[in-house]
C-alpha cells in the first residue's frame, strides 16, 4: 500500500506519481513583534505530501510564470475549501519556494510552478 495516484499533466498521463514529499503552503501576515515593530509572521495554510520535479523550465513555461527562472514544480491533490495563491509560499525540505503560478488540473490535484528562493548572502 503506497501513495501511488494517477494524474494528467501537461495534457499526458502520469501513471504511479508518488507523494514522496511533506510540504507546508505558507501565507505571510504582517505582525508585530515585542517592541512594537512590524515584521512578516507566517500561517501553515496545509501540510500535504506532494511530488516534487526539479528541472530547467522551457520558455513555454517560463512565459506563463511570473519569474524568468522556474526549476521546482510541485504536484498535490487539491484541497476542498482552500485556495492557493502565488502570494503563499512552500516550505519543503527546509528550503522555502515562491509560487508563481497555479494550475487546476481536473478539479483533482493542483500543480504550482516556483521558484527557490535564496538567502541573501552577506
Amino acid at each position: 500500500m503506497g501513495c501511488r495516484q494517477s494524474a494528467v499533466v501537461a495534457g499526458k498521463e502520469v501513471g504511479n506519481v508518488r507523494m514522496r514529499h511533506f510540504i507546508e503552503i505558507i501565507s505571510t501576515k504582517p505582525d508585530k513583534d515585542f517592541m512594537g515593530f512590524a515584521k512578516q509572521g507566517e500561517i501553515v495554510i496545509a501540510k500535504v505530501r506532494a511530488q516534487k520535479e526539479t528541472r530547467n523550465g522551457s520558455e513555454s513555461r517560463r512565459n506563463n510564470a511570473t519569474f524568468s527562472t522556474v526549476g521546482t514544480f510541485f504536484r498535490f491533490r487539491a484541497i476542498p475549501s482552500v485556495t492557493i495563491t502565488t502570494a503563499m509560499f512552500i516550505r519543503c525540505d527546509n528550503e522555502i519556494y515562491n509560487i508563481a503560478s497555479v494550475d487546476d488540473v481536473r478539479g483533482m490535484y493542483l500543480v504550482c510552478t516556483c521558484e527557490k528562493i535564496e538567502p541573501s548572502k552577506g
